[in-house]
């Protein structure tokens, strides 16, 4: 098994360096890959602000990845729930935050954030 790094995901992904996706695919198709959940928040993160991709052609492009036989991601279930919910309106990193936290009260001051997990019936979120 091999962990790889956001880069190696972007690559795969974007196709934005042929050289380098061409190596990313390469190692795909002979591996077992290992993401870690850090890896899929960072690479949300950079699709999303750098390329400007929707949310719901990453909640489309990381659901096909999860579930090719030779990909395994750290915490699955939790990604899982994230990228449902990011499916659903809400922001990844905010979701992951919030399923991570094995349903104890999650506090923060974001307004928008308590209104899309009520919306999402989570209500396990309280404002500050």
């Amino acid at each position: 098994m091999i962990s790889i790094d956001t880069n190696v995901l972007i690559r795969l992904l974007t196709g934005d360096d042929k050289k380098q996706a061409a190596k990313a695919k390469q190692l795909f198709a002979g591996e077992h890959i290992y993401i870690t959940k850090t890896v899929m928040l960072e690479t949300e993160w950079v699709l999303r602000y750098a390329y400007e991709f929707k949310a719901d052609v990453i909640a489309d492009a990381f659901t096909k990845l999860l579930s090719q036989k030779n990909v395994s991601v750290e915490d699955a279930h939790h990604i899982a729930q994230a990228i449902n919910l990011l499916q659903n309106g809400m922001d990844f990193a905010d979701a992951l935050h919030l399923v991570c936290s094995q349903n104890n009260v999650f506090a923060t001051f974001d307004k928008k954030l308590k209104t899309k997990a009520v919306d999402a019936g989570l209500d396990t979120v309280r404002l500050l």
